[in-house]
């Protein structure tokens, strides 16, 4: 949770300066560990191509492999090799953008384009052809409307069933999986006001209760060694609850009990929401950080994008 709190804070920081251009939308990219005729390592900067050509064409992706993905596929074209020195090698490719529902099988929208390389080898060509593929034109605009559009006709279409279904898990007390499915229902969907509210619950349950657990866990510690140790330990437990979850003021006087026996050899201070941002900002980011954060941890589901061009796999 700690960790969960920090990273949100960092991202708001950041979002607040694109805050008027840019939507949030659940869609992350992905390229293929395997993606022919790219090289080894080639990967981490087609992703990153990815990543900047959503945040050119205003949308806010989610840095988790889920349901929605934005992808490439490649199909090499001609090849010159140019007499040096140094020998070089042109290369022209056509790269394949999609959008699409990965547990469907579904291609939302697509877009191709040709790119060309030039390198001293085959990889620096590959590489180089990356680095000139466009991220922002009129075409890309066109593609990464179509799928936006399909992403949100799906959650106006599945909406209700999935607040439903966050319901049930939160009377179950399974709080995080309960986020994870209305946190992602975006803001455009018709659906995003009734799931914003009862996400609010939902967090606001799941803040207590991990509240009621991190206190107990806290004072026990310091039951245990009413010393410095026993403070550092309690503090690991005290710094997982939230300013507004329901038990923080007993928190706050567990707090100053072991702040006034240790003194100055306890520096931990209890969490405080930062100035300057709007509250209920911080909670909605809050809680959309818990329902991302939960996905990435589900046991990973491996993505297959042979039907998007099953000749060559």
């Amino acid at each position: 949770m700690k960790k969960i709190f920090l990273s949100f804070m960092a991202a708001l920081m950041s979002a607040t300066m694109f805050a008027a251009e840019t939507q949030y939308l659940p869609i992350s990219v992905y390229a293929a560990d395997d993606q022919e005729p790219f090289p080894q390592g080639a990967k981490a900067m087609i992703e990153n191509k990815l990543t900047q050509l959503l945040t050119r064409n205003g949308i806010a992706g989610i840095d988790y492999t889920g349901q929605f993905l934005l992808t490439v596929t490649t199909t090499p074209l001609d090849k010159d090799i140019i007499p040096g020195p140094p020998m070089k090698i042109s290369e022209k490719m056509e790269m394949n953008l999609y959008i699409i529902d990965a547990y469907a099988k579904t291609i939302f929208s697509s877009t191709s384009m040709t790119v060309k390389g030039l390198g001293e080898t085959e990889n620096k060509c590959y590489l180089n052809a990356i680095s000139r593929m466009p991220v922002q034109s009129p075409q890309i605009a066109k593609f990464v409307e179509e799928g936006k559009q399909k992403i949100i006709e799906y959650y106006d279409h599945e909406g209700e069933a999935l607040i439903k279904k966050a319901q049930y898990l939160s009377s179950m007390k399974q709080y995080e999986e309960a986020i994870f499915y209305v946190a992602l229902i975006p803001q455009q969907s018709k659906h995003y006001d009734a799931a914003l509210k009862i996400g609010k619950d939902i967090y606001q349950a799941y803040i207590d209760n991990q509240c009621q657990i991190n206190l107990a866990q806290a004072r026990a510690a310091w039951a245990a060694q009413q010393n410095a140790e026993g403070a550092a330990a309690a503090g690991e437990y005290l710094t997982n609850i939230l300013p507004d979850a329901k038990c923080y003021g007993e928190a706050m006087e567990l707090y100053k009990e072991i702040k006034g026996k240790v003194l100055d050899d306890w520096k931990f201070e209890m969490k405080m929401y930062q100035d300057g941002i709007d509250l209920e900002s911080q909670r909605i980011d809050a809680m959309r950080q818990i329902g991302v954060a939960y996905g990435n941890h589900q046991p990973n589901k491996e993505v297959n994008i042979e039907f998007l061009h099953p000749a060559r796999y």
